[in-house]
């Protein structure tokens, strides 16, 4: 039996687990001899990923979910192989990310950016289990709570348990946050009410679905708000923006008469 690494009781994320990267982080949640995945990833490692956990003395048969965090193609593309090697579990995702992975979205799961000649083979997906807020996933002895937090994506999901939160794309220890882009359905206004909500809970750890966890701290999560906040009014972002001051500056002086050349 290989050792399992905790990352903290009852948790194991696999990169950790593994010492190296495999990509976005995929953690296995256990009480007793029952667990589940949150994420997977690209499919090209989920074989390796269910063999550490078969060495790790988990058996296959006891695996109840596979939970998707949001719909993007970087943490749910292997969702299907873990489907046939674990055939007694459930995929679990928020009703948006269900729309968008049933009807191969695949701009909105960022499957494909033509742009940057970017195009990803995506699986036809059957969500067996929607969850959102208020749901509770019960697994042996735990409870976890689940928290709708849009912003990086339409139906982003957190996972509380006790003084944990796995906090999918929100913020990682760097302070960056997960991309913004119109087309992926991000939603500046949503995405700063999801930040405070982390920031003013009780949580004192965060572990993200990119990169190591770290604590909940508010200065950081602050940093993040108000940088976000600017980004609200900034032609930089687009449509995700909210206004652009500018254009009600300029309103103004076209409305005095004003000569910028003048000034």
């Amino acid at each position: 039996m290989l050792e399992r690494r905790e990352l903290f009781p009852n948790v194991i994320e696999l990169n950790f687990q593994a010492r190296r990267r495999l990509g976005c982080c995929v953690y296995l949640i256990f009480s007793g001899s029952d667990w589940m995945l949150l994420d997977i990833g690209y499919a090209d490692t989920v074989d390796e990923i269910i063999d550490l956990i078969r060495q790790m003395d988990f058996p296959l048969a006891n695996c109840k979910y596979l939970v998707a965090t949001h719909a993007d193609a970087d943490h749910v593309q292997g969702f299907q192989r873990a489907k046939e090697l674990l055939p007694g579990s459930q995929l679990v995702a928020h009703p948006d990310a269900k729309i968008i992975l049933e009807s191969n979205d695949r701009i909105a799961s960022f499957a494909e950016i033509p742009a940057q000649g970017i195009s990803i083979d995506m699986p036809n997906f059957v969500i067996d289990k929607e969850v959102d807020e208020g749901t509770t996933l019960e697994l042996g002895k735990l409870k976890i709570q689940v928290w709708h937090t849009p912003g990086h994506a339409v139906g982003q999901l957190a996972f509380r348990l006790g003084n944990l939160l796995f906090s999918g794309d929100n913020i990682f220890r760097d302070g960056c946050v997960g991309s913004i882009d119109a087309h992926h359905g991000s939603d500046l206004p949503a995405f700063i009410d999801s930040l405070k909500r982390i920031q003013k809970s009780s949580v004192e750890w965060l572990l993200p679905s990119h990169g190591p966890a770290f604590r909940n701290e508010a200065k950081l999560l602050q940093s993040a708000i108000d940088r976000l906040d600017r980004y609200q009014h900034m032609a930089d972002f687009g449509t995700c923006a909210v206004d652009w001051p500018l254009l009600d500056e300029w309103e103004a002086e076209l409305a005095k008469g004003q000569n910028p050349a003048a000034s």
